[in-house]
């Protein structure tokens, strides 16, 4: 009988450890936005701007992209530029006038799973 409860004991510590190393793993894989320039809800100089954006983990730079949403909601593709670091996006924008912007995000995470998000900030002249 004592056996038999050390034994059940031991299963259970097992099935714990691996449950717990799949949630660190799930979590760790979404990609998280950690850092932005622009910041969010910033204001900045214009008319030129680069962007970077940080991630908690390696992001498919190819498979990713960055928009700006200008004052009257139209949409420009911004493109990627070579990535410096792994988990980190940037792009230049360019000719931006006094105005609230957006940068929308959309990245590819090593689980698999696309992540997105906006970033809103002004530009000042």
């Amino acid at each position: 009988m004592r056996s038999h409860k050390r034994g059940l004991k031991f299963l259970s510590a097992i099935a714990m450890a691996m449950l717990l190393l799949l949630v660190v793993k799930f979590a760790d894989a979404h990609a998280i936005l950690k850092e932005s320039s622009p910041a969010p809800n910033s204001t900045v100089a214009g008319p030129d701007v680069p962007v970077k954006l940080q991630f908690n983990v390696r992001i498919d730079a190819g498979r990713s992209k960055l928009q700006l949403v200008n004052p009257d909601n139209s949409i420009v593709d911004l493109t990627v530029e070579k990535q410096n670091a792994p988990d980190t996006l940037i792009a230049k924008m360019t000719g931006l006038k006094t105005g609230d912007y957006k940068i929308r995000w959309q990245v590819l995470a090593p689980d698999g799973h696309i992540t997105r998000g906006e970033i809103p900030f002004k530009v000042r002249s």
